[in-house]
């Protein structure tokens, strides 16, 4: 399995959303400006169906004034992905670049897979429910176009295509002592993780949190064995009991 995927570094971000724009140009993705929220000057403000890749404004103010973050979001493939596991149907799959994609004519719209992502990456279109989210362009994988659309826009190459985790995190670690920067941290580099390790890793110049981003995931699933052990205890001490009580009535 030949493992891709995408190492961004948030120093390099300018925010001009040229790779969100190219991403929906090349998935024909409708439009989701959400206008001004007053809550930020970024306009499309999260991941959604209509959002695969979006490019988070961070607007901080203090003693020395406005202080922006700029940060280009996207699925991150999880290695461990809890919403492939959820999904009853089988339309989300593994790709032979280990990456995780949605089969759109497979969708049911049940919606499992969205609170099962720990990042909240996953949207439902309006009209009929279908899961869609980013697919890290494996259609232009498939016919060997190894960029992806977003960096046919590329300005600063902030967003850069990792072939495997280990080449990622080389990647990152060079970014990180370059950015001097108190706060710069790599952001889903570890395989020994919650989620196994992703396929996106960061660079960022803050907390997790800052971005809005989970400071420690955690497949959703992982418990779930544990939880159904637990639940099955009662059952076979009611039977245990049952079963006794009828022998010793016999």
């Amino acid at each position: 399995m030949t493992q891709l995927g995408f190492f961004t570094d948030t120093s390099l971000c300018i925010g001009c959303k040229a790779c969100q724009v190219a991403c929906k140009e090349w998935n024909q993705i409708p439009e989701s400006n959400q206008g001004f929220t007053g809550m930020s000057y970024d306009n499309t403000i999260e991941l959604g169906a209509d959002t695969w890749r979006h490019v988070a404004f961070v607007e901080q103010s203090g003693p020395e004034g406005m202080r922006w973050l700029m940060s280009s979001d996207v699925c991150k493939h999880c290695t461990h992905a809890a919403c492939l596991e959820v999904c009853p149907t089988g339309a989300l799959f593994r790709t032979e670049f280990d990456t995780v994609v949605v089969q759109q004519d497979i969708c049911n719209g049940c919606g499992y897979c969205v609170p099962a992502c720990p990042f909240g990456v996953i949207g439902q279109a309006r009209d009929d429910g279908r899961a869609w989210k980013c697919t890290l362009c494996y259609d232009r994988l498939k016919d060997d176009k190894t960029r992806p659309a977003r960096r046919r826009a590329r300005r600063t190459r902030s967003v850069r295509r990792a072939r495997g985790p280990a080449r990622a995190r080389g990647r990152a670690a060079r970014g990180a002592r370059c950015g001097r920067r108190d706060k710069a941290q790599l952001y889903l580099h570890d395989t020994a993780d919650g989620i196994g390790g992703a396929h996106a890793f960061f660079l960022l110049l803050d907390e997790p949190e800052v971005y809005g981003l989970p400071p420690d995931p955690i497949a959703t699933t992982r418990d779930l064995g544990t939880v159904w052990a637990a639940a099955g205890e009662p059952r076979c001490a009611g039977a245990g009991i049952a079963a006794a009580f009828l022998g010793g009535r016999s």
